[in-house]
């Protein structure tokens, strides 16, 4: 079974979740949304005008929607929500007219419809920027108790498994934090470890990626990573989750068991790591994309992790199949 296949039986479990996607004008998120609700994923809900839902349902050949559609700017829910908006925003000198204009964001909309429990996710990014489906999750949102770190992850379903037989990763962080410090990386390791083994059903085996492998190079970028890892291991002890925590350790040595048994006999990831951690954001980005892109894995994601709420983003270079698979994890999150 498939990465895909197993995350959708996964979420076919409760089929009752509602899913809200803001960009019902995007044709992929309407075929997905129609795909989504025919295998009984969970209930779809599209924000979008009746001409933009019915153009694109007709280009593409949905006689018989079986997804649910609606206007928002035209929804009694905004004048409720700009109210609520106003309320938890009025430090930031919020008035009525200025949370209604905000409000009237898809994305805004979206997760005003998740905080009061009218969906009980939402998936966006199609269209907008990462950084705009961040302010929306977390102004309206928020983190969980206890998190001061959100982060995104990409559950990568590969073509070929890795050497030791893994057949998905968890890169990490790949999203939102452009240089993290030892605290962050701290959380994002905890927050990965989490998901991987809630979606995956096992063991996290966790790596801290640098340029150096257990000392053999050093740079002040590497302190952090060597400070993160004791305090991982820590923390995941705390929290009761049961992982394997290594670094730092250049990619080679993460993956392949004959360079992990030259490199550093001593470790306790031999090779075998499922979850990757990335020390910044550049690195995090440019490798999931060079994976998905010249190795044809599937890249599911930015899974975002930290959020008091299920909220999922989506790569702007998203396909029909990449927006199924994050929406049926957004229902397993749920």
């Amino acid at each position: 079974m498939s990465f895909l296949q197993q995350i959708i039986a996964q979420a076919r479990k409760t089929p009752d979740r509602r899913i809200v996607f803001p960009e019902g004008n995007d044709p992929r998120v309407v075929l997905a949304a129609e795909r989504i609700a025919e295998e009984k994923i969970a209930i779809p809900i599209l924000l979008g005008t009746e001409p933009e839902i019915d153009k694109i349902s007709a280009t593409d050949g949905i006689d018989d929607k079986k997804f649910h559609a609606f206007d928002h700017l035209k929804s009694e829910l905004l004048d409720r929500f700009a109210a609520e908006f106003c309320e938890f925003r009025k430090r930031k000198n919020m008035n009525h007219e200025k949370a209604l204009d905000i409000v009237k964001n898809r994305l805004f909309f979206g997760a005003m419809m998740v905080r009061h429990g009218f969906a009980d996710g939402m998936v966006a990014g199609s269209l907008a920027s990462t950084a705009e489906t961040l302010r929306a999750a977390i102004t309206v949102i928020g983190l969980k108790e206890g998190v001061k770190t959100l982060s995104g992850s990409f559950f990568m379903d590969l073509r070929k498994p890795t050497v030791s037989g893994e057949k998905v990763l968890l890169f990490a962080d790949c999203g939102v934090n452009p240089n993290p410090d030892a605290e962050q990386l701290v959380e994002i390791a905890v927050s990965s470890a989490e998901h991987f083994q809630f979606i995956c059903r096992r063991k996290p085996r966790i790596a801290f990626l640098s340029f150096s492998t257990h000392g053999s190079a050093g740079d002040d970028s590497i302190s952090k990573i060597r400070k993160a890892i004791p305090l991982t291991i820590d923390k995941l002890k705390a929290s009761g989750i049961e992982a394997v925590v290594d670094g730092e350790l250049q990619s080679d040595s993460a993956l392949v068991p004959e360079v992990a048994r030259r490199k550093c006999r001593n470790g306790v990831i031999e090779g075998d790591a499922n979850v990757l951690i990335f020390p910044d954001l550049n690195s995090g980005n440019i490798s999931y994309k060079l994976v998905e892109r010249l190795s044809g894995a599937s890249a599911y994601g930015p899974i975002l992790q930290g959020l008091a709420k299920p909220i999922n983003d989506l790569s702007r270079g998203c396909s029909v199949d990449d927006i199924v698979g994050v929406a049926a994890i957004t229902v397993c999150q749920c």
